[in-house]
């Protein structure tokens, strides 16, 4: 579950960051997600990071 966390944790923060470093690139990645919106895009993407950090701590506290 740890390493779930820390994938999940790493794909939210790397969604979160690339938009900022050069918003004039269309990743494809992130184009779905904005699908429904600038702010319900950026809501998944700060979810994702969220749920990841949480299944990370979480995972952690088991071994």
């Amino acid at each position: 579950m740890k390493e779930l966390g820390l994938a999940l944790l790493l794909v939210g923060l790397i969604s979160l960051v690339l938009p900022l470093i050069n918003p004039n690139v269309q990743y494809v990645f992130l184009q779905w997600i904005d699908n429904w919106g600038p702010s319900v895009g950026w809501a998944i993407r700060g979810g994702i990071a969220l749920l990841g950090l949480v299944l990370w701590r979480v995972g952690g506290r088991r071994g």
